[in-house]
């Protein structure tokens, strides 16, 4: 059994049932559980009466810490296009439109390096469980690209199988060429979910089935989708949804409901569903995301960055949705950082939104920290994580608050990490392992890693140029 501990915190924040804040603050971790959570003095003195002594001990003074943040939404690959149609101010429709043809150039070697540099990315923000969604898969891609880079990093994994099979020729937005056919959807969902899915308490890995939205996927797939999920233990449904003004329309057309009625007719309501973005609903649709439990992912750069509009967050939070916070993926935002994005969504919903004026009070940092913490693992169905508490996973961050980013910021350190530029971690623990040590990411390199995707990333361009499908 291996012994850690971390003490000296000049704040622990729990996220516990009391929300307790520990100044002088310390945890021991068992292997890989959380064994206590404390004052350092008294820990310290508990531990030598019982004769342990640690392992291992981090001096975690200057440090704020804090549970392992959840990231419930994200792209990894699209690390390999960012600023492409970013830059160029396009809306969500338009911005799609453009980036399918270069990611259909993409292979498994373009998969895995660039969930491999996201991820590294999103772990010295703070970041240790992570869901990605990845819908779509050229030149022999497939989920297990992403799966073996997260396994390298050491990261808690939740890769959702996505899907396309709603090509343009059927009145889908994608392009027919990088849609799939759907009984070979369901084949490789089933297969993954086989292969990969673990459902037990304290999992490194669980598999999602997520076809991608309204607009690329049939009514058929999303129910035999739900089917399938449900036929397994812990396999969680998620997609795309209420975006933007532009899908509310497109599925007021073409079904006649808006997205959550058309949602809900083919099944998709639950605890065990989660939608990202859900920017346009409306009093009576918040109502009943809390009534059926579904969860949310707010994706707040990315909102912003495409003009998609600003999630009543607020009106979500007060009626009682379960709520998470996301990154979005890494083409419209266009970073990793999630202690960031949780400094923005508390930002833009001081801003308000069409009807509501701004109030400089109207979501605090607590409540921000609170989405990328313990709202986010209740939205991917965990209660082993998300509060950092004897029996949970030992998923925990420290951010130093003793440097010149949070000077005269000692007031309420917690606040400051919100409101200050966003820290990065110093130490990151995942399942008791240390996977950022003093910053770094021990073993890895970095610059080789940035070079290589680099090359993949000119790769994808030089092939989309070739057909005629970009165009700088």
């Amino acid at each position: 059994m291996t012994l850690l501990l971390v003490d000296n915190a000049d704040l622990l924040v729990t996220m516990d049932g009391e929300r307790r804040e520990i100044k002088n603050g310390a945890v021991v971790v068992s292997d890989r559980m959380i064994e206590q959570v404390g004052d350092s003095d008294e820990l310290r003195r508990s531990l030598a009466s019982a004769g342990r002594v640690p392992d291992r001990r981090i001096d975690a003074a200057g440090c704020v810490i804090t549970p392992g943040l959840v990231n419930c939404h994200h792209h990894l690959y699209q690390t390999l296009t960012r600023s492409i149609g970013t830059a160029q101010g396009k809306s969500l429709f338009d911005w799609l439109q453009m980036l399918y043809p270069i990611w259909g150039e993409m292979d498994a070697e373009s998969i895995y390096i660039s969930a491999k540099l996201g991820l590294a990315e999103l772990l010295l923000s703070g970041a240790t469980t992570v869901a990605d969604h990845l819908y779509l898969f050229p030149n022999g891609a497939r989920l297990d690209d992403e799966i073996r880079a997260a396994r390298e990093l050491g990261v808690r994994f939740h890769p959702t199988r996505g899907s396309m099979s709603l090509g343009q020729s059927r009145g889908g937005l994608p392009p027919d060429s990088i849609c799939e056919d759907e009984a070979e959807i369901l084949a490789d969902c089933a297969r993954v979910i086989e292969e990969f899915h673990d459902p037990e308490a304290f999992s490194m890995l669980r598999i999602g089935l997520a076809p991608c939205s309204p607009f690329s996927v049939s009514a058929g797939l999303m129910r035999k989708t739900a089917e399938l999920a449900r036929a397994h233990p812990r396999v969680r449904l998620h997609t795309h949804l209420a975006e933007t003004v532009d899908e509310n329309r497109f599925c007021e057309q073409h079904f006649g409901l808006r997205p959550l009625a058309y949602i809900e007719s083919l099944g998709w309501t639950g605890d065990d569903v989660w939608f990202a973005h859900m920017v346009h609903p409306d009093t009576d649709e918040i109502g009943r995301l809390a009534a059926s439990n579904c969860g949310v992912c707010h994706c707040p750069s990315s909102n912003m960055i495409l003009a998609s509009g600003i999630a009543p967050l607020r009106e979500m939070s007060d009626g009682g949705v379960r709520l998470g916070l996301g990154v979005d993926g890494s083409a419209s935002n266009d970073g990793n950082h999630l202690l960031g994005e949780a400094r923005q969504a508390m930002l833009l919903q001081r801003v308000g939104w069409p009807g509501f004026e701004s109030r400089a009070d109207r979501f605090s940092a607590r409540e921000a920290l609170e989405l990328a913490t313990r709202g986010g693992a209740a939205v991917l169905g965990r209660d082993d994580i998300g509060s950092l508490e004897p029996g949970k996973a030992a998923d925990l961050v420290a951010y130093r608050v003793d440097g010149i980013r949070h000077a005269g910021a000692g007031g309420d350190k917690l606040a400051a990490l919100l409101t200050c530029t966003p820290a990065d971690a110093w130490v990151s623990l995942i399942n008791g392992r240390v996977i950022v040590d003093q910053g770094q990411i021990p073993d890895l390199d970095i610059d080789a890693l940035v070079h290589r995707h680099n090359q993949q990333a000119q790769r994808l361009l030089q092939r989309a140029r070739a057909k005629g499908n970009y165009h700088e």
